[in-house]
């Protein structure tokens, strides 16, 4: 028996309900996204976490010093289902880049403090870069409530303190040093009660 998650690996990492066999491939695909192996997109469209980044550009080359960070960080540690809208790239507040017209890419410029707080070095679509780890992916989504939207926000929290390899004491050192400590606790305990 062929296991789902190569099934929808074999369509292109996306795969929707009616391109199923039947009712206990529907029951597997269920079983998948309970394990975050997974994410369902929209109602009846499914896809493997790796494909939402299988477009990952090589950032290094694109933008020297880039960090992946926001949605394609949420989408990469599965915390959000929300598919990236552009690449989400941080870099120097000071630096200017000029950017190619043909790749959607996002920038945001962060003090150099910020740019090198929790960052580390992923593989993805078989290309390093730097991304913003776990827990400073879940503070830049507080950090950037307003401009976001409070609901993803709250999925992002939500889904990190599902996850068994989280680090609180991580996660509050670094609310800590980008300054959202209180409205950190403030989603904390909502979503611990």
């Amino acid at each position: 028996m062929e296991k789902i998650a190569d099934i929808v690996k074999s369509q292109g990492g996306v795969i929707t309900t009616g391109e199923l066999s039947g009712r206990a491939e529907y029951q597997r695909l269920l079983r998948a996204v309970e394990q975050n192996k997974l994410i369902r997109i929209r109602q009846g469209v499914y896809a493997d976490p790796d494909a939402m980044l299988n477009t990952m550009i090589d950032v290094e080359r694109i933008i020297p010093g880039g960090v992946v960070c926001l949605y394609n960080a949420w989408a990469f540690y599965q915390l959000s289902t929300t598919v990236p809208p552009a690449f989400c790239i941080a870099i120097d507040a000071k630096r200017k880049v000029s950017l190619p017209e043909a790749l959607p890419i996002n920038l945001y410029y962060w003090k150099k403090d910020y740019l090198t707080l929790g960052i580390m070095e992923q593989e993805v679509s078989g290309y390093k870069v730097h991304m913003t780890d776990m827990e400073r992916s879940v503070c830049d989504a507080i950090k950037y409530r307003n401009k976001i939207g409070m609901d993803l926000c709250a999925e992002v929290v939500r889904s990190y303190l599902r996850k068994k390899e989280r680090n609180l004491s991580v996660l509050t050192e670094y609310a800590k040093a980008l300054r959202i400590t209180k409205t950190l606790n403030n989603y904390l305990e909502i979503s611990l009660e």
